[in-house]
């Protein structure tokens, strides 16, 4: 209120008459200024105190509410109607909660609030009768285009232009079955047209998908262009312009690797037995914990342990091909198991023969086992005959814009 009145103020010294009447008029005026409402979780925080805290281990639901409530309420009551719309078994410990407080003079608690997630929350209404629901932020999509040019590797690249991991994981993934992101050259380059994700039109919450994507690598440009091939079960994947999937019957790797330690040969000489030998395998460097997915859809055949493969699983994938997965920390799946291409199947490990973390990668066609890199693999199923001519009207506005879409000069970054 002083504010307003110093704004008033200082308006009337400008004023040629100082006479009562103009003054009250700009009184009046400052009074009817209003502040921008700032409505999250239903209500008008301009109007609360909010009392921001984190979970902490250790912590049940009366360290959290008890010391806000009014007389005549309890942390069992509160309790029990959390509980009726959300397990006080899921609350975690490091998830943020706010308690929502009227600015009278007791600071009246008016609401509860657990975060569940980002984009999720439980109310616990605490004014009058208790009452808990749950609810989801308002999310906006937002449209947006950048590009970028290679100088070391696609993620510094990326995150020059601002993009940050939800958009490099995006893009690496629709690419990860046509180009070897450890192969890239100076002056490769790309660019995409996005949605992203934010919460309550501020907070950015993730690429919700790519549109259309170019990556130029070896003066040759691959599209990307996203499309749903069924509405009513959300299926959707990326196809070239010609209709043609960028996804392969397998994987190029079963892991997000540092580097590939050792490749396929006929005689190398292993670090442990200190001799020459066959490594049937490749090994891709890796941190402890990294997952292992599987390279392609299949049915597990052996998961165990042995003294040299240590903790390891083994997949047929059809009647020609079959994987294996060595030297894992832990085992996440069982005999007989389904599982589907990309889906994690352990973690990177040293068990076994192995001298740091890894996964020695094997490969096997009708029973013989061969370097996966030098096997002309199936592509996975294409677009459907039927499909093409509504795929092609769909693109073409799509492929103009991106082709439309200038790269960034990459004069100025060299």
């Amino acid at each position: 209120m002083k504010k307003l009145i110093a704004i008033a103020f200082a308006a009337g010294l400008v004023l040629t008459s100082c006479e009562q009447k103009s003054q009250n008029f700009d009184l009046a005026d400052a009074k009817q200024i209003k502040v921008a409402p700032v409505l999250i979780y239903g209500y008008d925080l301009n109007n609360y105190n909010v009392v921001e805290d984190t979970v902490r281990s250790g912590d049940i639901f009366n360290d959290l509410i008890g010391s806000h409530l009014v007389q005549g309420q309890s942390s069992y009551d509160a309790a029990v109607t959390m509980d009726s719309v959300y397990s006080l078994r899921k609350i975690q410990a490091g998830k943020p909660y706010k308690i929502i407080k009227h600015k009278d003079v007791a600071g009246t608690p008016a609401a509860f609030v657990y975060e569940s997630s980002r984009t999720d929350y439980v109310l616990l209404k605490l004014t009058g009768k208790m009452e808990a629901t749950t609810h989801q932020h308002p999310i906006t999509i937002k449209r947006k285009t950048a590009t970028g040019v290679i100088r070391s590797t696609l993620s510094e690249a990326m995150e020059e232009e601002g993009l940050g991991l939800s958009a490099i994981y995006e893009l690496s993934d629709i690419y990860k079955w046509t180009i070897d992101f450890f192969k890239l050259q100076e002056g490769d380059k790309f660019k995409m047209i996005y949605q992203e994700r934010y919460i309550n039109d501020s907070i950015y919450a993730g690429v919700e998908a790519i549109d259309v994507a170019i990556f130029e690598t070896g003066g040759k440009p691959y599209y990307a262009f996203g499309y749903v091939t069924d509405s009513i079960a959300g299926k959707r994947d990326y196809y070239d312009d010609q209709g043609k999937t960028l996804r392969n019957f397998f994987l190029k790797a079963p892991v997000n690797y540092t580097r590939i330690s050792s490749r396929y040969s006929g005689n190398r000489f292993h670090p442990v037995q200190k001799r020459w030998k066959a490594h049937r395998g490749t090994d891709y460097a890796a941190g402890y914990g990294t997952p292992i997915v599987s390279t392609a859809n299949g049915v597990i055949t052996k998961s165990g342990f042995t003294r040299g493969n240590g903790n390891y699983v083994k997949v047929r994938h059809s009647a020609t091909y079959e994987t294996q997965y060595l030297h894992m920390t832990k085992r996440l799946v069982k005999v007989g198991q389904r599982v589907k291409q990309g889906e994690t199947i352990g973690t990177v490990g040293s068990t076994g023969l192995a001298t740091g973390p890894h996964v020695c990668y094997r490969f096997w066609v009708n029973g013989v086992q061969v370097d996966p890199y030098k096997q002309n693999l199936p592509s996975a199923e294409p677009l459907p005959k039927d499909q093409l001519v509504v795929f092609k009207n769909y693109i073409e506005p799509l492929r103009k814009e991106i082709d439309d879409l200038p790269y960034k000069d990459s004069d100025a970054i060299l």
